[in-house]
């Protein structure tokens, strides 16, 4: 693309070529996608279907710049169907009643399809996507829908069944760079006439921020070749310094009330029950860098440290709830370390779920009898006056008054005396207790000791 001449009259130059750079670049052919291999590379369903412009209704879902807009633009080229295009930010339910109502008269008159567009269709409240149900299912429209929510969250679950739900992943780096190099070569749209040399590091800068966006790498590319003067001999060197100035900080993937704030919070969880403090720490620093609430990441970590880790290493909780309490007393930033100190000592702690599948066992049970299972009469209250004259308390043996504080006696009601709720694990702490546990309580055989290593590997 020849530089412009600031003199001239709009009039005079192609429209193209006063469009941002990641317009002008959009592909307009199968071949010429970057990425997303697994969805329109050779012989595969997607590209196949648009090929042979055989199309049904789809929902392209995925982040910022991986190709969603691209796509509808490539089957806007390839159909022989009327192509509409509406976006949700800027049509109402009178525009899509219009596109409907058209696209039924040239379907009666011409027997043509139409197929429509909807950028950012998340954005369409239920009653707008209600309007598009009726023209999708009865073939009306084929409509293609882009959104970078997730369509279980945004979308109508009847508009979402009528449709093909298409994922689209982050591009590669290498995708990127093919794009950016198709950009710096490309004669009419891109720089190819500029005589652009763009350094390794200036490179590897400008994929590092763009993190998987394509427009987002364009946009910085562009910015660095407008803003960088040339040298004497006329070459435009970008170097590291110069990206850094184009290159605007992208803003962080979270939406608190959407899966990146449920996708993360997951990852975050996982990786401390997995014993994966790196990934903890990391997940964690993502979701305050995006701004998530301090104290939601640190109920994960308290409930992490009883969930994942009990009596494996107890401490694990003393330390969770501490970082608690030094957030109330001192916030943020300086509580960043006690959170990151609690998430890592969790990750890094011994594991047993012991503790939430002994809850589990003892709420079955209680839930299979309904709570009606008698309290031992020698447990029962005897604190006043006639509790003796019913048995209550009699024969009841104090634990501190025999060795070890320990005496074998009944504690659960008749129906459960040989039930096991806790069986602790062998690993950390709680391999003692279970030898204790076995021990104390060999006549019963309540932990028995030679069958759990099997039953107790979490």
């Amino acid at each position: 693309m020849e530089p412009l001449d600031l003199f001239s009259s709009i009039d005079d130059a192609d429209e193209k070529r006063y469009m941002p750079l990641a317009a002008r670049m959009r592909p307009e052919k199968l071949d010429d996608l970057a990425g997303q291999e697994d969805l329109v590379g050779p012989g595969r369903p997607l590209r196949r279907a648009i090929e042979s412009d055989r199309l049904t209704s789809l929902m392209l879902f995925g982040p910022p710049g991986s190709g969603k807009t691209t796509i509808a633009h490539v089957i806007a080229k390839h159909t022989k169907a009327h192509f509409e295009q509406l976006s949700a930010v800027t049509s109402g339910v009178a525009d899509i009643k219009r596109v409907i109502a058209e696209a039924r008269d040239r379907k009666r008159v011409y027997r043509a399809r139409t197929v429509l567009f909807i950028d950012e269709i998340h954005r369409f409240n239920k009653s707008q996507q209600d309007a598009l149900l009726p023209a999708v299912e009865d073939g009306t429209i084929v409509l293609i829908g882009a959104t970078t929510a997730n369509p279980f969250f945004d979308i109508n679950a009847a508009l979402l069944s009528r449709s093909q739900l298409v994922r689209l992943q982050p591009l590669t780096s290498e995708a990127l760079a093919t794009i950016v190099a198709r950009a710096l070569t490309d004669e009419k749209d891109g720089f190819g006439t500029w005589n652009v040399e763009l350094s390794d590091e200036a490179m590897q800068h400008l994929l590092r921020c763009a993190a998987g966006d394509a427009r987002t790498a364009l946009n910085g590319l562009e910015r660095a070749v407008l803003n960088t003067p040339a040298s004497e001999d006329g070459i435009l060197r970008i170097g590291l310094n110069d990206m850094e100035e184009a290159v605007l900080q992208k803003t962080l993937r979270y939406d608190k009330n959407g899966d990146q704030h449920y996708d993360i919070i997951s990852a975050f969880i996982k990786s401390m029950r997995g014993s994966d403090p790196d990934a903890a720490v990391y997940w964690m620093s993502r979701m305050l860098a995006a701004g998530e609430d301090p104290r939601f990441i640190l109920r994960r970590i308290v409930i992490c440290a009883s969930e994942d880790v009990g009596n494996a290493d107890p401490m694990a909780l003393v330390v969770a709830t501490s970082a608690v309490s030094a957030y109330e007393m001192i916030g943020l930033p300086e509580a960043k370390l006690n959170m990151a100190q609690a998430a890592i000592y969790v990750a890094s702690a011994p594991k047993s779920n012991a503790v939430i599948a002994a809850l589990g066992r003892a709420e079955s049970a209680v839930e299979a009898n309904a709570g009606q299972g008698l309290v031992p009469i020698h447990l029962r209250d005897s604190a006043y006056a006639s509790a003796k004259k019913l048995g209550h308390g009699v024969d009841y043996r104090y634990a501190h008054d025999y060795p070890e504080n320990f005496v074998e006696q009944q504690y659960l009601p008749d129906e459960l005396l040989h039930e096991s709720y806790y069986r602790p694990t062998a690993n950390g702490s709680e391999r003692a207790l279970r030898q204790r546990l076995a021990r104390l309580w060999k006549g019963l055989g309540r932990y028995p000791s030679d069958n759990m290593d099997d039953e107790t590997k979490g």
